[in-house]
């Protein structure tokens, strides 16, 4: 125990690119995560994912909560918008999912130790071909604590990522309008 609660502002989290993929029209669009607070036990997270992002049919180690802050995702006919909570219970696989026009936030938590795990593969590959969208690599995380990054380096994970992938700046997020 901490004995009282600690506060964080999202200013003071930095970023980390969790997805990067190229998109139809030449666009590149990524999901860009802020590890609000990470321990073995549980993850809380914001991401803000750019307009037509992809995130991969995959499942987390844990019981895993969205809620969408602003704008929306899509997986099929389903349209989760702003104010949508959704509940995923350790082993559920959800997606493929694709930010909107407008791309989207959500905070979200993972009880348990967190990492993902791949869904249904063919479908994944499947949507990528018909939407002609291109799967690329991302830097690995700078900020992923040592049981993570083990976890990462062995490989399983739903992101490419590879040490030699060129970073990016995740873009201003303008915190008022939220």
């Amino acid at each position: 125990m901490r004995g009282g609660p600690t506060l964080k502002h999202l200013d003071e989290v930095p970023a980390e690119e969790m997805t990067r993929y190229r998109l139809a029209d030449g666009r590149i669009a990524s999901i860009w995560e802020k590890w609000i607070e990470m321990s073995p036990r549980y993850i809380a997270f914001w991401n803000k994912w750019d307009p037509g992002a992809w995130s991969p049919s995959h499942g987390h180690h844990g019981d895993h909560i969205n809620l969408i802050l602003k704008g929306e995702l899509r997986c099929g006919n389903i349209v989760a918008r702003a104010g949508t909570h959704i509940m995923l219970e350790y082993g559920d696989i959800f997606g493929p999912w694709e930010a909107g026009d407008e791309g989207c936030e959500l905070y979200g938590f993972v009880a348990g130790e967190g990492s993902g795990y791949p869904g249904d593969t063919e479908l994944w590959k499947r949507t990528l071909q018909e939407r002609g969208v291109e799967a690329l690599p991302c830097p690995m995380p700078t900020r992923a604590p040592w049981w993570w990054a083990q976890k990462l380096a062995a490989g399983g994970s739903v992101t490419l990522w590879r040490d030699d992938a060129e970073p990016r700046q995740m873009p201003a997020t303008n915190w008022a309008a939220i």
